[in-house]
């Protein structure tokens, strides 16, 4: 079994993304991984070159910024890298998700039991939100705490939205086109990804928070946002301690944290419509009304 990974980036310096951190993450057990490195001016593509892994291939792109709506810009980079990987299996990374060296390999035993049912496209992995430092998580209604990161080559699967999740297509001109696409059938292998996308200075996140912002809002939209430098961390629903051990991988970033975050609750923005729906989902033990870009199937051997 051949398993190819597929990564972008673009600038990945500027705006402190663990990107090297992710690759290396992936890359004991992919065959090899494709990067596609946006038109970038930080010394990026150089970084993923001086990884010196012989299984990273790069892929150059230009980032078109007149692709705004939607975040359709990270969908399109998405695809440049599904449709280069060339594996019996495709595993997509995000440059600010890691995997846990101790779980890595429970991946490949799933890939290898969904190849026993024809019908399951691929497999969904568990997330740890990280939010204002390393030792907080966000829980909650208001992140997703599933994606798809795997799934099963020819069946016309592509990156969904802003490249979030992915679905099944009749082609790729009808993707192209407009087609709202299938859900994939998909079983959870139980693999966390460590995801870090609100970890960095608070001054940081704010830039990064207005840049990105602007792939999905108008001009006048983001800076009507925007008129603070630092980024509240606890303008926040809730978060909860996060006590397990970070990938080996993210030692070296830890500990060059430049910032002090301290959570206070009582400043929580949460609806009292998802007070009342987590109190629900704690007693009755299940999620209740999530959005799920798939479809959950309990086959496990």
């Amino acid at each position: 079994m051949r398993v190819s990974a597929f990564t972008y980036i673009r600038n990945g310096f500027s705006y402190q993304y663990p990107f090297v951190e992710s690759i290396k993450s992936v890359l004991p057990i992919v065959d090899e991984i494709i990067v596609v490195v946006g038109d970038s001016t930080d010394g990026t593509r150089e970084a993923v070159e001086a990884i010196g892994s012989s299984k990273i291939r790069i892929i150059d792109s230009v980032w078109d910024m007149n692709l705004r709506k939607g975040g359709k810009i990270f969908a399109i980079q998405t695809n440049i890298g599904l449709l280069e990987a060339k594996g019996d299996w495709l595993l997509h990374i995000q440059a600010d998700e890691v995997l846990h060296e101790s779980e890595a390999e429970q991946i490949l035993k799933y890939m290898q039991i969904a190849d026993k049912y024809s019908d399951i496209d691929g497999l969904l992995f568990p997330y740890y939100h990280f939010w204002g430092d390393y030792n907080h998580i966000r829980p909650t209604r208001e992140v997703h705490h599933h994606e798809i990161r795997a799934f099963k080559p020819n069946r016309n699967v592509y990156s969904y939205r802003d490249s979030q999740g992915f679905r099944k297509y009749t082609s790729y001109e009808s993707y192209k086109n407009g087609e709202k696409g299938q859900k994939l059938r998909v079983l959870d292998c139980g693999v966390r990804i460590y995801h870090y996308s609100y970890c960095r200075n608070p001054k940081l996140m704010q830039q990064k928070s207005k840049f990105f912002t602007r792939f999905w809002h108008t001009d006048a939209d983001i800076e009507s946002s925007f008129k603070t430098s630092m980024f509240d961390y606890n303008d926040v629903d809730l978060l909860a301690d996060f006590n397990g051990q970070h990938p080996v991988y993210m030692q070296e970033t830890i500990a060059k944290k430049d910032w002090v975050f301290t959570y206070d609750p009582s400043k929580s923005n949460m609806s009292f419509k998802d007070k009342i729906l987590m109190l629900m989902e704690k007693i009755l033990r299940r999620p209740l009304f999530r959005y799920k870009n798939y479809i959950l199937v309990e086959k496990k051997s």
